[in-house]
């Protein structure tokens, strides 16, 4: 749809799509909406919508993944999360703790995070762990503590969700909805988010192929909602040094395959420290819309991920590198545009 169509002008597309026995899939974007129309051979052959009031464009896509293909865009799309761009004209830092532990720890962490360029506050109140003994998050408590640092930081939030029956406490308190990497095929949860009108922000299953990925993002899309975001954090391999393999090349390959704001997670990627900084250059060469990090003030007391978590020396030379690489790149760094 052009941009200055009207609602009436859409739900007559809607309308004559479903008079000849298609269906119709809305999803909204920043700066775009786009009609999704599936049906059979015979059907499609019926229904023209490309005269009709509103309609910029029609195009026939081959990829399976219909709304996040790159076959739907000329210029790969800009998703706003409470104000803060991340997209292809600029690089967005996010760092936060990975879980939120306590109203001290977050805001200290999230002060920490903002002197080193984060825009955006990362922090987990769910926390899924390999071990049912460990520390699983404060829930609720962990929402309402995130809300009110974001209030008093200034940085809009982005934590996980896990659970369907979870989605509408989290969309109120967050900026941006996470759906980790073992619920990236968690299908009910992927359109219960795809609804609730929050952008999303994808991570990449485990041992999921790039179609795999997409096909997940398209369960998003298809529930009329089109701000996502990929994160690539690793995948699993046989080499036992590190905690996941981290694939670049997803970068630059998302990036051609779909019209989606590609960032990535280093700091799950490489499960360790020291190895943080180098990964999140890699990223950013490779041309990643942004960088995910973990930052605790006191990483050795850390109830989770605590070897991966950044503070210190470690935080000072990752903020050097958000300041030099992507402007070298050509880049703005949003955290110019917010200041």
């Amino acid at each position: 749809m052009s941009q200055a169509a009207t609602d009436a002008d859409l739900a007559e597309v809607v309308a004559q799509i479903e008079l000849h026995g298609g269906q119709a899939f809305v999803s909204r974007g920043v700066t775009r909406t786009i009609v999704g129309v599936v049906g059979t051979e015979a059907v499609l052959e019926t229904i023209d919508v490309s005269g009709m009031p509103g309609v910029a464009d029609t195009k026939r896509i081959t990829a399976p993944y219909k709304l996040v293909s790159a076959e739907n865009h000329a210029r790969r799309s800009t998703v706003r999360v409470g104000g803060v761009p991340i997209g292809p004209d600029t690089f967005t830092l996010i760092a936060g703790p990975c879980a939120v532990e306590s109203p001290e720890q977050t805001v200290e962490a999230a002060g920490l995070a903002k002197r080193a360029g984060a825009t955006l506050l990362r922090g987990g109140a769910y926390k899924p762990r390999s071990s049912p003994y460990a520390f699983q998050g404060l829930a609720l408590d962990g929402l309402r503590i995130l809300s009110e640092v974001r209030d008093e930081v200034g940085l809009p939030v982005v934590t996980e969700v896990l659970d369907v029956k979870d989605v509408d406490d989290v969309a109120e308190h967050a900026d941006m909805l996470q759906i980790g990497t073992r619920n990236m095929q968690n299908f009910g949860l992927l359109q219960a988010v795809g609804a609730v009108g929050k952008p999303v922000l994808l991570k990449r299953g485990l041992s999921a192929t790039y179609e795999e990925w997409l096909m997940a993002a398209e369960y998003i899309a298809q529930r009329g909602n089109l701000d996502i975001v990929l994160c690539e954090r690793g995948i699993r391999s046989y080499e036992p040094a590190i905690r996941n393999l981290f694939d670049v090349s997803a970068v630059p390959m998302m990036q051609q395959l779909s019209h989606l704001p590609v960032i990535v997670d280093p700091s799950h990627a490489a499960g360790r420290r020291d190895l943080v900084v180098p990964l999140a250059r890699a990223g950013i060469a490779a041309g990643a819309d942004g960088v995910m990090v973990d930052v605790h003030p006191h990483p050795e007391q850390a109830l989770v991920d605590g070897a991966q978590a950044l503070s210190g020396a470690a935080l000072d030379e990752l903020a050097q590198v958000v300041i030099t690489l992507p402007a070298m790149l050509g880049r703005t760094s949003a955290a110019h545009l917010a200041g």
